[in-house]
């Protein structure tokens, strides 16, 4: 009898070990919202009052946020700055701990989460001896008095020159970035006492910054010292913050993205690379038939997906020539518009600011303090802000998978080449055409008879729309029909579009 108990309490003690391993996989949303969105290099008061303004009002779940700790500051003030940290006071150009955790606080207050960017691989590399906090430190001694860590706290000196010495990457400096030992009981201590700061502020989780450069093994333990979050902010009792560990893993290397999966998400930078190649035009789009883990993607519920993200917008993190970003905007916006009708992964939408060299920061009032973005009468940014997520193509998407749910993928369609259209069960349909000629077709919709408006190239005002106006008859079937000239090469219809 006795060795049933222990059987059964080693059990339950494996199932409460999955249930809490779970829970970081899930995104903390607010019921009925998905998708979040990256406002990088934002001041926190701009994202508080963005979060209230127009990511709350749009349906929006999340922002993800530039790192929250004190940095380097560097020559020049490139935006890599940012993920060179002297310490763990919250005090960098986007604001001061104050301003963070107002921020926090009122975007909670209107349904939107906010998931930190964190960065415990390493510190400041050699050169970096003023922080923005006011902190001091000598790189290149190991010294950073402000938290404080000293040469004890970290690997031996080494570069990383081979990835396929799994060792050499998770032991030695990211281009000369002094790498911490997160096996360090003290390293530990400190990493956690940081995070469950952020977590008292009220934040949902954490972008894990070179998660691929630190042992698995050392990440679980950080981890399952978290505390839940914060019931105080809306959050249910025994939530988990959401994690999602950036692993660079292309293929053909030793570290394997899957070494990962079981402690959280993962930032699935395949997804980038395939996406782009479809709608630049290097493959058919009928392809997307089956698109998914076939494209040696990870699972859907551990893959942080994204058109582009701020590294391999500039060149970093693998996929080359094939990754979208906004300076292509026709096709950025038809790869946006699918990731989000699609079902796979939890979608990111990237919003940037205007840059000519991969180094240049963001946009400032003087070279040194972050300038407010202005905003337009069409709620598009200037200023130098580029803000992909106020494009009607990419905000109206949002609504479209708030409308949509959990919905299944029916009705698809291809013409054997770049044109494809499918529903999301009967509530909502979309249609794209990458081909050099017109999309002209009766195609099934899904979706209840009625005039539906098109969300990609106008807006619902009562029952009107501002472009164009799709007639779904009672049999579902509606004409469908983009130009290979037009603005937009898509079209989206929802049942909360209906007019």
């Amino acid at each position: 009898q006795s060795h049933i108990i222990m059987t059964l309490a080693r059990c339950l003690a494996f199932v409460a070990f999955l249930a809490v391993a779970k829970s970081q996989f899930n995104t903390n949303y607010v019921t009925g919202r998905n998708g979040m969105v990256h406002l990088f290099e934002w001041k926190w008061e701009d994202i508080a009052a963005e979060c209230e303004n127009f990511l709350g009002p749009k349906g929006y779940a999340g922002v993800q946020v530039s790192p929250v700790n004190e940095n380097a500051v560097k020559e020049g003030r490139p935006w890599w700055e940012r993920y060179q940290p002297i310490s763990y006071k919250l005090v960098t150009r986007s604001g001061n701990d104050d301003q963070f955790s107002g921020m926090v606080r009122r975007c909670n207050g209107v349904g939107v989460r906010v998931y930190v960017d964190v960065v415990f691989n390493h510190m400041a590399a050699d050169g970096g001896n003023f922080g923005t906090g006011g902190s001091t430190a000598n790189p290149s001694i190991k010294s950073y008095p402000g938290v404080p860590y000293s040469s004890p706290d970290f690997h031996p000196t080494c570069a990383i020159t081979n990835y396929n010495d799994a060792a050499q990457v998770r032991n030695c400096e990211l281009v000369g970035l002094h790498d911490l030992d997160q096996s360090n009981a003290y390293v530990r201590d400190t990493v956690v006492h940081f995070l469950n700061n952020l977590i008292d502020l009220g934040v949902a989780g954490f972008r894990i910054d070179a998660a691929k450069h630190m042992w698995p093994a050392d990440l679980s333990v950080i981890f399952d010292r978290l505390p839940n979050l914060s019931i105080s902010h809306g959050f249910p009792p025994g939530s988990r913050a959401y994690i999602v560990q950036e692993v660079i893993d292309q293929g053909g290397e030793a570290i394997s993205k899957s070494e990962y999966t079981g402690l959280g998400a993962v930032t699935e930078f395949r997804y980038s690379g395939s996406i782009g190649k479809m709608f630049r035009g290097k493959d058919q789009l009928r392809y997307l038939i089956n698109w998914g883990t076939a494209w040696g993607f990870a699972a859907s519920d551990v893959s942080l997906v994204f058109v582009d993200n701020h590294d391999n917008q500039r060149g970093h993190g693998g996929g080359g020539g094939d990754v979208l970003t906004h300076k292509l905007s026709k096709q950025y916006k038809m790869a946006s518009a699918f990731m989000l009708a699609h079902p796979f992964g939890t979608p990111r939408v990237m919003s940037s600011f205007a840059f000519s060299n991969s180094d240049q920061g963001p946009p400032s009032t003087d070279g040194q303090n972050i300038d407010s973005p202005t905003f337009n009468s069409d709620d598009s940014c200037g200023g130098g802000w580029v803000c992909e997520h106020r494009w009607r193509q990419i905000y109206n998407m949002v609504a479209f998978r708030n409308a949509v749910g959990s919905d299944a993928i029916q009705n698809w369609w291809d013409n054997g080449s770049n044109q494809i259209a499918f529903s999301r069960g009967n509530k909502g349909f979309v249609a794209f055409n990458n081909d050099n000629f017109e999309l002209s077709q009766s195609l099934q919709t899904g979706l209840p008879a009625g005039s539906y408006c098109d969300v990609i190239s106008g807006l619902r005002n009562g029952s009107r729309c501002t472009g164009k106006t799709v007639i779904v008859a009672v049999d579902g079937t509606a004409s469908i029909d983009i130009g290979r000239s037009e603005e937009d090469g898509s079209l989206a219809i929802h049942v909360q579009a209906k007019l």
